[in-house]
């Protein structure tokens, strides 16, 4: 289904701008959607009588978490925004405004990306945050902007002495280019590592989803799709995520009034506990683990979601999120989701991630291999070469 749902992604994109074009536009000011006259309809019940929330569920728009500040003042894009920027997405998405030149690093990350990343049809949101009203997160506090800017100046120093700071590519924005590999490469991450960084010495030098792991939650989509499948029992729910390029995996939430876990025990996807108000699922969720992390919150991130069927086909998500160690107020987001058909994605059980089992042992074979090249006098220096950023997505993309 993911990989099905990428190529038909892309094409819905270059559908969209044919369709966007002809938009007609009666106002230069930004328009919530018109609300609808009729009357609720009745939520769907399970046999037992909860709040019936299952199925296939993905966002079908592309809407940034923040709101960029061309759009300040706006929460909703106009019909005419969406069409200038579904046009814009598109010729970046076949690199028509890119600049690169042919068979560069970057032209070949762009070809690559161009077949698997999903482009959508933009959001009516310009943001998925909506609170603080400017569709921003909230400041961080010192100590967190501390630990970020110290994150950041690390994984520019194994950067510097590559193309992509030579080109002042937006991927070493803040960094400089200097020819002489960093005296830091073997240095230990500031932190424990979840990103991508620009050597391949052990297998946490990559990524989470370079070894078949997941950010966790918070959970807002990613460049190659996601989806969730919701299965209700009497007491129980379970939400299984396909997130990425395989690295789906499973949440259980309690339901049955019990406390949080202790403290002492930590897990990838925290401790859900979950209750009904009304028809609302309420998920309050902590006991993250210090090797997880979320735009810079880890073992002190909490999260209160809140999942609502609207309609037989619409499910809304609204989440809290607070870490008074990283940010100064708590914030929250909302995402609208469609429900998907379950025949069609009646194959939609497993995820198979090649990345940690075979991608990422041959990126360390291939590391070793350069390395006794250089030393042998041929082939350049393996700190000159980007292994970390080429592989980040279309840079350009006008909707961020």
């Amino acid at each position: 289904m993911r990989k099905g749902s990428s190529g038909s992604m892309i094409s819905f994109a270059i559908a969209a701008v044919t369709a966007a074009i002809s938009v007609p536009t009666t106002s230069a000011s930004a328009q919530a959607p018109a609300a609808s006259a009729a009357a609720p309809a009745p939520a769907l019940k399970t046999p037992w009588g909860e709040p019936d929330l299952q199925g296939i569920w993905t966002d079908e728009t592309d809407t940034p978490l923040q709101r960029p500040a061309k759009y300040a003042a706006q929460e909703f894009f106009t019909p005419a925004q969406r069409a200038e920027l579904d046009n814009a997405r598109t010729a970046v998405l076949f690199n028509a405004d890119q600049g690169r030149a042919q068979g560069t690093a970057r032209d070949v990350a762009g070809a690559y990306n161009s077949q698997f990343v999903s482009f959508k049809r933009t959001g009516a949101r310009t943001s998925l945050i909506v609170d603080p009203p400017n569709g921003r997160m909230p400041p961080l506090t010192p100590q967190a902007a501390k630990t970020a800017a110290a994150d950041r100046e690390f994984r520019l120093a194994l950067l510097q002495a590559t193309d992509t700071c030579k080109n002042k590519s937006v991927a070493c924005g803040g960094g400089k280019y200097d020819p002489t590999p960093s005296p830091r490469l073997a240095e230990l991450p500031p932190r424990y590592n979840t990103a991508r960084m620009n050597r391949h010495d052990g297998p946490e030098d990559g990524a989470l989803p370079d070894r078949c792991l997941t950010m966790g939650l918070p959970e807002f989509g990613a460049a190659t799709g996601s989806f969730r499948r919701i299965v209700q029992t009497p007491g129980g729910i379970s939400i299984f995520y396909d997130v990425g390029q395989g690295q789906g995996w499973q949440r259980n939430i309690v339901m049955n009034d019990s406390p949080h876990l202790p403290a002492s025990v930590r897990q990838w996807y925290g401790d859900s506990r979950g209750h009904w108000e009304g028809n609302t699922l309420v998920i309050d969720v902590t006991n993250f683990s210090a090797k997880t992390d979320f735009q810079g919150a880890r073992e002190n991130l909490h999260l209160v979601e809140r999942w609502t069927r609207t309609s037989p086909n619409a499910l809304a998500f609204e989440v809290t999120i607070e870490d008074p160690t990283v940010w100064t107020r708590a914030w929250t987001a909302r995402q609208d989701f469609t429900r998907q058909s379950d025949q069609e994605n009646r194959l939609y059980y497993e995820p198979r991630c090649i990345e940690g089992n075979y991608g990422l042992p041959g990126l360390m074979r291939g590391a070793r291999a350069e390395e006794l090249a250089f030393a042998a006098g041929r082939g350049p220096h393996p700190a000159t070469k980007d292994n970390a950023t080429d592989f980040v997505g279309v840079e350009n993309d006008p909707l961020q």
